[in-house]
């Protein structure tokens, strides 16, 4: 069993830059593929940024160039840096582990989340 547990969302303004943070009570060095995922209120939850334990990336089309995930293995972690922050990003940010795929939504672990708002 893997907890994940999110941290450093929160009020931001239209611009500003957030590093969010996941921290896994157990290795991760085992688990292939981490992911974040988003929800916003009213809309179904969607796939954000995912990365294998080899650092290979894979991202929604419409955060590439804004979002970065990377993976600190030695410290049970994943991060997830959001740059050029839109009112569009304001949702609940899930930090998910052990997907079949990087491409996969399927993923066994999920945290509780981490809220992301942005101002105008």
């Amino acid at each position: 069993q893997v907890q994940l547990v999110e941290s450093g969302g929160g009020l931001v303004q239209a611009g500003g830059s957030l590093r969010l943070s996941c921290a896994a009570s157990t290795s991760i060095f085992t688990i292939n593929v981490m992911g974040w995922f988003r929800q916003a209120p009213g809309k179904q939850r969607e796939f954000v940024a995912a990365i294998t334990r080899g650092g290979i990336l894979n991202y929604n089309d419409s955060v590439k160039g804004r979002f970065a995930i990377s993976r600190d293995n030695a410290k049970n972690a994943v991060f997830l840096q959001i740059a050029s922050l839109k009112p569009e990003d304001t949702a609940v940010y899930y930090c998910a582990a052990a997907a079949t795929s990087i491409d996969s939504s399927d993923y066994r672990y999920w945290g509780r989340g981490t809220q992301v708002t942005v101002s105008s």
